[in-house]
């Protein structure tokens, strides 16, 4: 069988509560979990200290904790997993902000403190608060900029996983950057 039949009968497995299901998985998508990190890790800083490796092992860590879900393809597990490195994403920059302020308790002088990070977390978190007002009003629109912002997904790739057409995808997309735009107050997403 090859490694997409394999995933394909996986899914399922894993989704019925067999643990060991999804360790025989991860190896099968990790070339994907990959490429999906990557793409988030576009525009990032050089500096950054959540490098893609470890993004994908946090939210592997995430998906083995993770209420089991039915799926119904491999599109919808993607993302789930571009769901996963949101979260990650999300959290390590509260963590930052959090440590930035003294959360740790450790003297660091003014020079060594890196405020593009700092900024780097704030649009993290800010962009996250918008999807969650985005969410509330629309949330199929705030699932779309999930899976093409966050999870790197093409305009059919994220059609397959929410399963609607390519159309509604593109105007989703190109609504929900024109809103997200005006809620931040920048020029939008790439």
């Amino acid at each position: 069988m090859n490694e997409s039949g394999d995933v394909t009968r996986l899914l399922p497995d894993w989704s019925g509560g067999n643990q060991e299901a999804l360790d025989e998985l991860m190896p099968l998508v990790y070339n994907e979990l990959h490429r999906i990190a990557r793409r988030t890790w576009t525009g990032q800083n050089p500096g950054h200290t959540l490098q893609p490796t470890v993004l994908i092992h946090e939210a592997y860590l995430k998906l083995a904790g993770h209420e089991k879900k039915s799926f119904q393809s491999q599109a919808q597990f993607f993302a789930l997993a571009s769901m996963a490195m949101r979260q990650v994403l999300v959290n390590h920059a509260h963590s930052n902000l959090t440590q930035k302020r003294g959360g740790d308790q450790q003297v660091v002088p003014l020079n060594d403190v890196d405020p593009g990070t700092q900024r780097q977390a704030q649009e993290v978190i800010a962009l996250n608060e918008a999807l969650k007002k985005l969410e509330k009003l629309d949330p199929r629109k705030s699932r779309v900029v999930e899976l093409r912002y966050f999870g790197g997904m093409s305009i059919e790739e994220t059609a397959e996983a929410l399963q609607v057409s390519t159309i509604t995808v593109t105007r989703d997309w190109q609504a929900a950057r024109a809103w997200l735009a005006r809620e931040l107050g920048v020029g939008g997403l790439g």
